[in-house]
This record gives C-alpha cells, structure tokens and sequence, in this order.
C-alpha cells in the first residue's frame, strides 16, 4: 500500500466506544476535518478483539451504550459480545463517520513538533492540530513472564487472541487466570476439554449474574416508546451509584454484599475443601467484583481440577507448580488480563520537548479531569488516569470526556485560541483530590493486590467517586486552567 502524508484539524485514534463516539460528536457539532486512526479492519476496540467463548459484557446492556444511539435490541440484560460489536458498527455507519476512518493504520509514534502533531503510523504519517486518543486501557494483552515457556510444545494463546481454529475437544488445557475474562470462558470450554487445569492464584469473589432475555413485548415497547427505554436506562444508572457508598464511602457496606457472594458459592460448591479453596482472603470489590451464574458449576465438574499452587516454571510438555508437582497439559489459555497500568500509549506519545508519557507518569499515571496532561499541548485522552470504573458504564465516563473535549474545540473557535495545555498546578490539585479520595476506599484498604494498582500500589485506574460527579467536573471547559496561545 502506498504511504501517505496528510494534515488534518483534529486526529481520533482508536475505533472503540471512546473514538466513534468522540467521532460522532464532533460530526454532530459541525468538525468535518478529522480522521480516525485504527491499526485493524474494523471498528470495535475491545468487543472486536476479545471473541473468546461466552465473552459478554458485566455491565447492563442498556447502559453499556451511547445516551444518543439507544438499542431497542438487546437480546439480553447482559449483552454477548458479538451484539456489541454489531451495535458498534451500526452506529458508524448510522451517523456516517465510516468515511473517516482510516483503517490498517497502526499508530507507532505521535510527537508534538513546531506547534502540531506528527503523527507515524503504519501506512503513512498524519499531521493535526489535535490529537486525541481513543486507545482504551482493555487494548494489549497482558502475559505473565513463566520460566521455560518458551520451551512448551503445545498450543498457547492469551483469551483475547482466542484461536478459534484449534478445537479444544479430547485436549488437556490449563487456564493461567481466574479474573474477569476466565470466568466466562472456562463455563464455555469446560464440557468440550477432556481435561482442565485452572491455575488459581487468587480467588475471586463471584456474585450471582441477574441475566435474563428481553422479551420480544419489551423490545417493541423500547422501539415505540424511547422515552420508557431511557428511563429503564436510569433506573439501572442509579442503582448502580448506588454501590459508589460501598466502594468508596462505607466500605463496610461491601460485608453485606460479600454474605451474598459467599452463600452463592455455598450453593454451587458442596465441597468443603475445594470451597476453602474458592473463597478469598480480601473484601469484596478490592479487586473487581465478577458476575457469573456458571462458573462454579463448570469447576465442581470431575474434569476440572483448580490448582492454587503457584506455577514454578512451564516443561514442554506441561507446567511444574512450585509443591514440585508436574501438571501434563497439551495447550495453555492465559486469562491474565491487560497492560492497564502500563499502557503501551506510554512509549508512542511524545509531547513538549520529546518528553513520552512514560516519562512524565514516573510518578504514576496522572490527568486533570483524566483528560488533559501538563507538557502535552492539544492532547486530549479519553479512559485516561483514574476514569476507570467498579461499579457503572465506562460510556457514561467517555461520553462526559468527549462531551469536555467538544467544549474545549469550541471555546479554542470563540477565544481564537491555537494552542492549550493544562497548568501543572491545575493538573496536580485534581490529581492531589483523586489520591486523597482514594486513601479509605475498598480498592486501597480491602487487602488485596489488583491491576487497578500500578507498581508502587497506586490506584491510578479507578474514579473514586459518583460518576454523576465527574461529569459535572467535565460539564466545562475552562480556558483560564490551560496555558494558551492565540492564533
């Protein structure tokens, strides 16, 4: 493919909810001189990616999606994957934002140069008066360095780059993980495996899944009456702010829900033994709470043996655990999560005086509003530092940040402004607040060690409050906490 060489306004990289929805909006108010950058084929982030068996969503459906773009639709309370990848392709091509984008466009460096962003991605370098990133922190696989994996003759892939070409039946499989993704897929692959080996390193709390199909009388009500949808969509919302009190103001609150967590495994683990080896040693929500109505069923089966020993190093023929065990396995799965607090965003975007982000988060990842870094001119993130949520829908968080990132474009037209960067103070204040606010929440002071924590055991993932709250701090754009440059 030729390389190319354009300029634009305003450069969007990335094609899950935060970049379609930013590029709807900015359709919407008028910027027609924009492109979106997205290293695959088509649009749909994260849903795109992750295809692995019984992958879905643990937020609910009608509010795990855009407040302009309602989906009368959903089959379920709990939408699957594939549902929500055609929802976001429909809603590109609904509101026309298809021609923008510009596919097999891997972003590999962004640089603020004589007062623009240079932009080189795979095919080609872009240039833009703004950039802004769509690049979710649910992106890059994240895998656990195991000593002599490399010497493993069976067959190996992380959940989120499922091989959907190796069938899995009469095989031995161990999945390394038992977080979010794992949950799902090992109820899916457990009655086709011959054998599985579910290697445990903490256990996690599992509340039950209050899932159910939507009917089609409910569906053909949400499609004649909107307005009954969105009040559905509200009642969820609420509800769900609601668990804001146990998280973060009350932890003790999370005791209550924890009892039910715990008679839930009561129920589906008759085994004393394997139950105590189920049931964790941290309050609820300290890590992410998960949702499942099939997961302990799938491992009490006789072909499932949950291993909590942790794994000494990987033969090539199965994994050795550190009691000196040998586990023969012919295909390993990780369920190990993503790089979340070491985003590859980190090492590609450089900002005032080449400074990368990476650089500037020596102290940890830190944004005003999760929005804009100090020393990065006319960069805007979205799911940036602390936006990321325990509770409620990631789309009301981006949708409060792109509303943010509109007003600041139009507050650039109205003042005539060509450069704006938030004041470190300002930058620090807010991120003083968040850390402060975080001190007595479950996250930090339920006795466990999550991926919401970076390496020096900052919380620099999660918002530690109300999200109606954040989007009131988004609701304006103030020009008089940025440096500003006129035209």
């Amino acid at each position: 493919m030729a390389q190319e060489t354009s300029h634009h306004r305003i450069v969007v990289v990335g094609t899950g909810f935060a970049g379609i929805g930013m590029a709807v909006r900015l359709k919407q108010a008028g910027y027609d001189d924009f492109v979106v950058l997205e290293r695959a084929d088509d649009v749909g982030g994260t849903w795109r990616d992750n295809t692995y068996p019984g992958c879905r969503c643990d937020v609910p459906s009608h509010l795990y999606s855009f407040s302009f773009a309602p989906n009368p639709d959903w089959s379920s309370t709990f939408s699957p994957q594939p549902e929500i990848e055609d929802y976001l392709r429909n809603v590109t091509d609904r509101f026309g934002v298809r021609r923008h984008i510009r596919f097999g466009r891997a972003v590999e460096e962004a640089r603020w140069e004589d007062g623009q962003w240079r932009i080189r991605t795979s095919q080609g370098e872009f240039t833009a008066e703004l950039l802004l990133s769509g690049m979710g922190p649910l992106a890059e696989p994240s895998y656990p360095e195991l000593q002599g994996i490399e010497s493993f003759e069976g067959e190996v892939f992380h959940s989120a780059e499922w091989n959907h070409d190796l069938d899995l039946s009469g095989r031995t499989v161990a999945v390394i993980g038992t977080g979010a993704s794992a949950i799902q897929f090992v109820p899916a692959i457990q009655p086709e495996v011959e054998e599985l080996r579910l290697f445990q390193r903490t256990a996690p709390w599992v509340m039950p899944r209050p899932d159910r199909s939507i009917t089609e009388v409910e569906k053909a009500v949400f499609r004649r009456f909107p307005l009954v949808q969105k009040a559905f969509r509200a009642g969820i919302y609420w509800g769900r702010e609601s668990m804001v009190l146990g998280f973060a103001k009350m932890p003790a609150i999370m005791k209550l829900a924890q009892k039910v967590a715990g008679k839930h495994l009561e129920r589906q683990v008759r085994d004393p033994l394997l139950r105590a080896r189920l049931t964790p040693d941290f309050t609820l929500g300290c890590k992410r709470v998960l949702i499942s109505d099939d997961y302990y069923p799938a491992i009490v089966q006789p072909n499932v043996d949950v291993i909590t020993d942790r794994i000494a190093e990987v033969t090539p023929s199965g994994i050795v655990t550190e009691d000196g065990v040998k586990h023969d396995v012919d295909t390993i799965i990780y369920g190990t999560g993503f790089r979340v607090t070491d985003l590859p965003v980190m090492d590609m975007v450089h900002g005032r005086d080449g400074v990368s982000l990476r650089e500037a988060w020596s102290d940890g990842m830190a944004a005003h509003l999760g929005t804009a870094i100090a020393g990065f001119p006319n960069f805007f993130m979205l799911i940036g530092p602390n936006t990321g949520l325990g509770h409620s829908s990631m789309v009301f968080m981006i949708e409060s940040q792109i509303a943010y990132i509109l007003d600041a474009l139009k507050t650039m037209d109205a003042e005539g402004l060509r450069q704006v960067e938030v004041r470190p103070e300002v930058q620090r204040a807010f991120v003083d607040g968040v850390r402060s606010s975080m001190r007595n929440t479950v996250w930090t002071r339920g006795g466990c060690t999550s991926w919401y924590l970076d390496s020096e055991g900052r919380n620099t993932t999660l918002w530690p409050s109300f999200t109606f709250r954040f989007r009131r701090l988004t609701r304006r754009f103030d020009s008089a906490e940025y440096q500003t440059l006129a035209m």
